[in-house]
């Protein structure tokens, strides 16, 4: 219920690996997920993301996604979505399995 249009970022650790999930409201209400990690940028160090207006910015390389576009868009220079069928979301929670984690792992070098 606190997921609104601010991007809140969630930080995980699984199996002791660090990773971050960013949640936020789009402008058709839904709620959008993605890992805190440029699909490209990953690996740089820096390709992770902070929200400027309805913009999430990746730091490394500065393309910037629009917060409509998450969980949409895949592959390139984008936050890695969470689709659908990889959580299961309540009227008050999103469960993401371990194993949609241990899928993206990569991205942050693990």
């Amino acid at each position: 219920n606190d997921i609104d249009e601010i991007a809140k970022f969630y930080p995980v650790i699984v199996d002791g690996n660090e990773m971050e999930v960013i949640a936020v409201r789009a402008s058709d209400g839904t709620i959008r997920t993605s890992f805190n990690a440029c699909q490209v940028c990953a690996d740089s160090g820096r390709g992770y993301y902070v929200q400027e207006g309805d913009m999430l910015v990746c730091q490394n390389c500065g393309v910037a996604f629009n917060i409509d576009q998450l969980e949409l868009i895949r592959g390139g220079c984008n936050p890695a979505p969470i689709i659908q069928s990889e959580k299961e979301e309540t009227e008050d929670t999103i469960l993401i399995p371990k194993d949609t984690f241990k899928k993206y792992e990569w991205l942050y070098g693990y």
